[in-house]
């Protein structure tokens, strides 16, 4: 979407943050904490909201995602930061003076922009797996694999990680079965350290899966046969979204698997002067308290950066107003 350049500004801030979650909140926290004015603009679609707990976080561990985002947001608002719903699509102007549009039609001004809009999981297109996506259908061990101990398990082969992705979930379960689907061809050597672990394999494309009171209860092939589980791990393709960071013109790379995300220095600074990203948008493989971390990181970095720009504005030479003249002060 092009930018209007008519559209008029209804409020400017130091920094506006696109993305309300986990790394955006923790931004903002950090900036509102130090009394800058920082407004974050969040599209109200998480990306782990079928999941049942964030896990991983310390002090956090099985926390509804959708609390705790509405503890962060509260938390930002207690310091003065402001939270508005909707989605930004476009962003123009330059460092000191950005301007986001929103998808309604409101705009706000920003002397420095932060993306931490997340990413989308792109899954294999086999019926019933997006329906259960983070509940018994899942990928990471440490997210959810404690939830499946000791339970049938069964990793479907999308990718080079399946090896990988099988072992670490056999750390928690001894019935663990790789169905090859349509992913690439185990090595020798992989099929031989899945058989040291006990990983069975199935040769078989999934075209369904069984569900059992509401319950996963297997995989069907494509030759009739049922691979019973109680929870199908995926590899989906991670792809960043950001509408904003497009329209400045910067461009996803593709890293593992395909996997796109938009590169930034240590910092979290993009190559655009003043716009920065944080969070799965920049990293596709940070959990939510990584995630979080890299917000409170890259936060202190722009206002840093913010800090720079105030002492140059403070050290520019200031008009010195005449002294009044003879007859004027007679």
């Amino acid at each position: 979407m092009r930018a209007n350049p008519k559209k008029s500004v209804e409020a400017s801030y130091d920094v506006v943050i696109i993305g309300g979650g986990g790394a955006g909140l923790s931004a903002a926290l950090t900036l509102a904490r130090v009394r800058r004015s920082v407004l974050v603009i969040d599209g109200g679609q998480p990306r782990n909201a079928p999941a049942a707990g964030v896990h991983g976080f310390l002090s956090r561990d099985g926390m509804d995602p959708l609390a705790l985002l509405d503890a962060g947001r509260e938390e930002v608002r207690g310091y003065g930061g402001r939270i508005e719903g909707g989605e930004a699509v476009a962003a123009r102007g330059a460092s000191g003076d950005f301007t986001v549009e929103l998808r309604d039609g409101r705009a706000f001004g920003a002397r420095r922009l932060l993306v931490a809009t997340g990413l989308t999981d792109e899954l294999p297109p086999v019926p019933g797996i997006e329906q259960r996506w983070g509940r018994d259908v899942v990928h990471c061990p440490y997210c959810h694999g404690w939830e499946f101990r000791d339970q049938a398990i069964v990793v479907l082969s999308t990718s080079s990680a399946t090896s990988l992705q099988a072992l670490l979930f056999r750390q928690l379960s001894p019935d663990v079965t790789v169905v090859t689907h349509a992913g690439p061809l185990l090595s020798d050597e992989q099929v031989d350290d899945l058989a040291a672990r006990g990983v069975a394999i199935v040769v078989g494309p999934v075209v369904g899966l069984a569900v059992d009171g509401g319950a996963l209860a297997g995989v069907w092939l494509e030759d009739g046969r049922l691979v019973p589980c109680r929870a199908l791990v995926v590899r989906p393709r991670l792809v960043a979204r950001s509408k904003v960071l497009t329209a400045l013109g910067l461009e996803a790379t593709a890293g593992l698997e395909e996997d796109l995300a938009f590169p930034t220095d240590p910092t979290g600074a993009t190559g655009i002067r003043g716009v920065w990203a944080a969070g799965n948008v920049a990293d596709a493989m940070l959990g939510v308290v990584g995630a979080a971390a890299a917000g409170f990181a890259v936060g202190s970095a722009i206002n840093a950066d913010l800090v720079a720009d105030d002492l140059d504005d403070a050290r520019l030479p200031r008009e010195v107003p005449e002294p009044a003249s003879a007859s004027a002060r007679s």
